[in-house]
């Protein structure tokens, strides 16, 4: 309910190179501030979407709050598209994707990258999934790129 089209066929292309995709498993209790995680080894993308609906205040289907809904739902395809980015790099035998050295990240999501970067140590790889989480179009492409 919080996909919008092009989530959806992420999640599918992810599904067809291979790696799986569950919801709101027993990793996801590390803390309300995970969203989303890459498990490489077991080739898994988690996503927390009960942390997202946690963070963003949207709790009540029923209550007409659609700015909660969005914000939740914001939060939510930008985890599948990181996460996505990291199903890339992975196809790529493990490196960056290369890319146009121009991207930028949004400063905004410094504090978000160096808690990643502490997860995953790969901080390279943080930077270009933060950047991407916000192309998602270029990310299908990247996972049709590498992966498929």
């Amino acid at each position: 309910m919080y996909l919008d089209k092009i989530e959806k066929e992420i999640i599918i292309l992810i599904e067809k190179a291979g790696y799986s995709t569950e919801e709101n498993t027993s990793l996801c209790l590390q803390g309300n501030d995970y969203v989303g995680f890459f498990k490489k080894r077991q080739k898994k993308v988690i996503i927390c979407t009960n942390n997202a609906i946690k963070r963003e205040g949207y709790k009540n289907l029923s209550r007409n709050d659609k700015e909660s809904f969005e914000r939740t739902a914001i939060h939510i395809k930008k985890a599948i598209r990181h996460e996505a980015v990291h199903v890339a790099q992975d196809c790529n035998n493990g490196k960056p994707l290369e890319m146009k050295k121009n991207l930028t990240m949004n400063k905004a999501k410094i504090h978000a990258l160096k808690g990643s970067s502490m997860i995953s140590g790969e901080n390279e790889k943080e930077i270009q999934a933060y950047i991407l989480e916000d192309k998602p179009k270029m990310i299908r492409k990247e996972l049709k790129k590498y992966c498929i």
